[in-house]
């Protein structure tokens, strides 16, 4: 075994692939942002009027996952905090805040627990009256004369799991400060997220909208091409590697951080089979992984609920020849509820989350006519064997039930 180890160690000792992996991380953050120009412009003139102390709009930021939305607001938030005068009689706080973190996104507690965290103040984990959270929160932030950028990074999580009441007391906040005033800066994938919300909601979170489109293959290749350099020692790229990682991305709705997640994990493979050369193959391989860890990932972040119905999906497919159909997954999720002392949904509700599994490809609903019997949707899982043991690994880990 010690032999084994030695040549595996030795082997990435002598690593003759990567240069600098780091830049091929999400927390890496560019000097320069291709194809974003006009975004960032949008920004940076949205929010200027804070160096001079006053507020700025509220400020909402959309477009599907990997487009540099997180990205460029965190550039723009750079470039301003370099910028404040040191004279200026006012200071400025910009703040980020991932909604959809486990530890804060489930309650408005938690969400203001965190924030007045940032801004030197504490409150206890639980026991506090939500409103007296609130009074704790506007009290941090009017202890002195600042202007406050609060950036709440998929802020669609505060609406999914709280209510839109949160969003409309958060846009209202500046009402209730003296000194200080507050801008908003709120980023989402979901496309159709304001039309979701609340007219009064909306009209006051959406000030001013900057719109991110998905990056075509070209624009991609150009990403890759220009990080691949610092990236990657000279010459272990077998041709096409670059053009295949864009071609997959943009297939995903133009996802830059696959493509870069792509050509990282293409790299670590080629490593870890101590070639020479980055193939092709791996990128075939990298798009697997990609896959296989990002059902993993829905799953282990999706509410009880729908564990619970996935769960019911899971072990009604374990039975032999047994076709599967809607009704039977909502009796089947109905009796674990009763069983786990949960909220039970309407059926609608559970045929619309077996909606959404059916879109992110963990199973596949085909409608079967049965004459006058009308029509049913017969449910087969869609995910490899070994996805499905980890899947039930993750979901007993989470409801802590066998």
């Amino acid at each position: 075994m010690g032999n084994k180890l030695d040549k595996i160690f030795e082997a990435f000792d002598n690593n003759g692939i990567f240069k600098n992996k780091s830049m091929l991380q999400n927390s890496y953050q560019p000097e320069d942002i291709p194809h974003r120009t006009k975004q960032i412009e949008q920004i940076a003139s949205i929010l200027a009027p804070i160096l001079r102390g006053d507020r700025a709009s509220n400020l909402f930021l959309y477009g599907k996952t990997g487009t540099g939305k997180t990205l460029s607001i965190q550039y723009i938030k750079n470039e301003l905090l370099k910028r404040v005068k040191k004279d200026a009689d006012f200071n400025l706080r910009i703040e980020y805040l991932n909604c959809k973190l486990k530890k804060v996104s489930d309650t408005e507690y938690r969400i203001l627990a965190e924030l007045i965290k940032k801004f030197g103040g504490e409150v206890p984990a639980t026991g506090l009256p939500t409103q007296s959270v609130y009074d704790k929160f506007i009290d941090t932030i009017n202890a002195e004369k600042q202007t406050v950028v609060l950036i709440l990074d998929e802020i669609d999580q505060t609406t999914k799991k709280i209510s839109d009441d949160f969003l409309y007391n958060f846009t209202r906040l500046n009402s209730e400060l003296t000194k200080s005033q507050i801008c908003l800066v709120g980023i989402s994938n979901n496309l159709t997220f304001l039309d979701e919300l609340d007219p009064r909601v909306k009209s006051s979170l959406s000030e001013e909208e900057v719109v991110f489109p998905p990056y075509n293959a070209l624009q991609l290749q150009d990403i890759l091409t220009k990080r691949a350099r610092d990236v990657f020692k000279e010459g272990v790229m077998q041709e096409g590697v670059v053009a295949k990682c864009a071609a997959l991305a943009a297939r995903e709705h133009g996802d830059a951080r696959r493509a870069l997640d792509l050509l990282r994990i293409a790299g670590e493979l080629a490593e870890r089979d101590n070639s020479k050369k980055i193939f092709l193959k791996y990128i075939d391989e990298a798009n697997d992984k990609i896959e296989r860890d990002k059902i993993l990932d829905v799953i282990k972040s999706e509410p009880k609920q729908f564990q619970l119905v996935l769960n019911s999906i899971i072990q009604l497919s374990e039975k032999p020849n047994h076709p599967l159909f809607t009704g039977e997954v909502y009796n089947f999720y109905r009796d674990l509820c009763l069983k786990n002392k949960l909220e039970i949904l309407t059926q609608r509700r559970v045929s619309d989350i077996i909606q959404e599994f059916d879109m992110l490809g963990i199973i596949t609903v085909n409608v079967i006519s049965k004459g006058r019997g009308g029509r049913m949707r017969e449910i087969k899982l869609a995910i490899t064997k070994d996805i499905t043991e980890k899947a039930k690994e993750i979901i007993t880990d989470s409801l802590n039930y066998s």
